[in-house]
C-alpha cells in the first residue's frame, strides 16, 4: 500500500511538475494577464466551466482562461492550502479582508440576518457594525461565556430568525484568547436551517493558522485566514483565504471574478514558498509562546495572562481548546497592572519586539489593540468584550526564547522603575 505523506511533506511539490515549466524546480511566477487557447471550441469549454453554464466533466482540468479567474501560482497555492485543512477547494484573495467580507456579501442580503461572535478583529467588527446594518443587514452578536440555549434565544427574540443565513466566528479571539465552541454553532446553524434555507457557520482560523485547528472538522462550512499572519508568515505579502466544499467555493470564486478581488501571481508565488516552512515556524513560535506565558504568569506587574495554554483543567474553555486544537498558539495577551501609561511604557521600553500590528510572523510583535487595532470601536464596546486600556498583545515570533522573555523583563523592569519614581515624587 503507498504510503500517504503528510502536508508539511507535500507542500515542496504537490499540484506542480517540474516538466511544465522548462525543468523549474520552482513554480515560476506566471506574470500574464491572458491565456492562449488551442482551440475556439477548448475556449468555449472553459468559459463554460467558469461561468456555471455546465459541471466540469470527470477528469475534465479546468483551462486557464484569464488571471482575474485563474492562474498557476493561485491554483497550485490553493491545491496545497486544502492539504492542511483536509478541504475540498480554496480561493485565494489579495487581502484578509476581501476574503471575509466576499464570504459576508455572498451569503447576505437585505433583511438578513448574521449571528457573530466577539470580540473579533476590528476591522471585521466595523464591517459587520456598519457596513452591512447600511445595506438593510441584521447583526447580532453574542459572547463567548454564552451557552448555546441563550444564543437561541437571542436569534428568536430577534424575529429575524427564519432569515439567519451566516454564523461567522473568530475563535480564539482577536485579541483576548477567547474561545468558541465551533460544533455549538455548527448545531445553532443547523437548528435555524431549513430545506429551502441553509444557514452557514464560518470560521475566521487566522489566530490558529491551518497547523493548530481545523474548524471543517468540526462543523464549520467555511473556514477563512488572513494569509499575511502565519500563512505568509514573513510581513512581505497581504492575502487572505477561503476554504470550503467544492460548491461553497465556486460560488465565493464566482463572486470573486466579478468583485476582482482575487490575490495576483507575485503574492501566490510569495505564499507557495513560505508554505513550505510553515510547520517548522509554527512549532517554534508555540513552543515560544508556551515559555513567555509561562514567564508573564504571576510576574508581579502583571494582572492576568490570555493564553490557551494556562487554561484551567475542567473548566469549560478547556474543554473546548482540547476538543479544537492541538496546540495553544503563539498569540499572548496580558493586563499589566495600571492603565494605558504603564502599557505604552512596557511598548515604548521593549526590545527586540518591533512595535507594530499583525501577527504570525517571524518576527516578535507587539501592539496595544484598545488604541491600535482596534481603535474603531465605541469605548463602550471595547470594555463589553474585554479590550482595556492595560491589555497589551503579543505575537511570539521564531526568536530565541531566552531573549524574548528578557526583552519582556526589560520593559518591565522600565514600568517598575517608573512606578517607583512616581512613589518617589509623591513622597515629597
Amino acid at each position: 500500500m503507498k504510503k500517504k505523506f503528510r502536508p508539511e511533506s507535500l507542500m515542496m511539490s504537490y499540484g506542480y511538475r517540474p516538466e511544465w515549466s522548462e525543468g523549474a524546480i520552482k513554480c515560476p511566477i506566471f506574470a500574464t494577464s491572458t491565456f492562449v487557447f488551442n482551440s475556439a471550441e477548448e475556449g468555449k469549454a472553459f468559459f463554460e466551466v467558469a461561468y456555471g453554464k455546465r459541471d466540469k466533466e470527470p477528469n475534465e482540468k479546468i483551462g486557464l482562461i484569464y488571471s482575474r479567474i485563474n492562474n498557476p501560482d493561485l491554483e497550485i497555492l490553493e491545491n496545497r492550502l486544502c492539504l492542511w485543512d483536509r478541504a475540498e477547494e480554496a480561493a485565494v484573495f489579495e487581502s484578509g479582508m476581501s476574503a471575509i467580507t466576499t464570504v459576508m456579501l455572498e451569503y447576505l442580503k437585505p433583511g438578513d440576518l448574521i449571528l457573530y461572535s466577539m470580540p473579533i478583529y476590528g476591522g471585521t467588527d466595523h464591517f459587520i457594525s456598519h457596513f452591512l446594518p447600511s445595506m438593510g443587514v441584521n447583526v447580532l452578536g453574542f459572547g463567548p461565556d454564552e451557552s448555546k440555549e441563550d444564543i437561541i434565544f437571542k436569534i428568536k427574540d430577534t424575529g429575524h430568525s427564519d432569515r439567519l443565513k451566516l454564523i461567522f466566528l473568530e475563535t480564539p479571539a482577536n485579541p483576548t484568547n477567547d474561545l468558541i465552541d465551533i460544533e455549538m454553532c455548527s448545531e445553532i446553524a443547523s437548528f435555524f436551517s431549513s430545506d429551502d434555507n441553509k444557514v452557514v457557520t464560518a470560521v475566521d482560523n487566522t489566530y490558529m493558522g491551518p497547523l493548530w485547528q481545523h474548524p471543517l472538522e468540526h462543523g464549520a462550512d467555511i473556514v477563512i485566514y488572513s494569509a499575511t499572519k502565519y500563512i505568509g508568515g514573513h510581513s512581505d505579502v497581504i492575502a487572505g483565504a477561503v476554504l470550503g466544499s467544492e460548491e461553497i467555493i465556486k460560488r465565493i470564486k464566482t463572486l470573486r471574478t466579478f468583485l476582482g478581488n482575487m490575490a495576483g501571481p507575485w503574492t501566490g508565488w510569495l505564499l507557495l514558498r513560505s508554505l513550505e516552512t510553515l510547520k517548522v515556524r509554527m512549532d517554534k513560535q508555540t513552543s515560544n509562546a508556551q515559555k513567555v506565558a509561562g514567564f508573564l504568569d504571576g510576574h508581579p506587574l502583571v494582572k492576568s495572562v490570555h493564553y490557551l495554554g494556562l487554561l484551567n483543567e475542567g473548566s469549560r474553555y478547556y474543554k473546548i481548546y482540547k476538543k479544537q486544537c492541538s496546540a495553544p498558539g503563539a498569540m499572548v495577551s496580558f493586563e499589566i497592572k495600571g492603565g494605558e501609561k504603564e502599557a505604552f511604557t512596557f511598548l515604548n521600553n521593549l526590545p527586540l519586539f518591533k512595535l507594530a500590528v499583525s501577527l504570525g510572523s517571524t518576527e516578535s510583535l507587539a501592539q496595544h489593540p484598545k488604541t491600535m487595532t482596534h481603535a474603531g470601536l465605541e469605548e463602550e464596546h471595547q470594555l463589553e468584550i474585554g479590550i482595556t486600556d492595560s491589555l497589551v498583545r503579543l505575537s511570539i515570533g521564531v526568536e530565541h526564547p531566552d531573549d524574548i522573555i528578557s526583552a519582556l523583563d526589560q520593559a518591565l523592569k522600565a514600568v517598575e522603575k517608573d512606578k517607583k519614581a512616581e512613589e518617589e515624587l509623591m513622597a515629597l
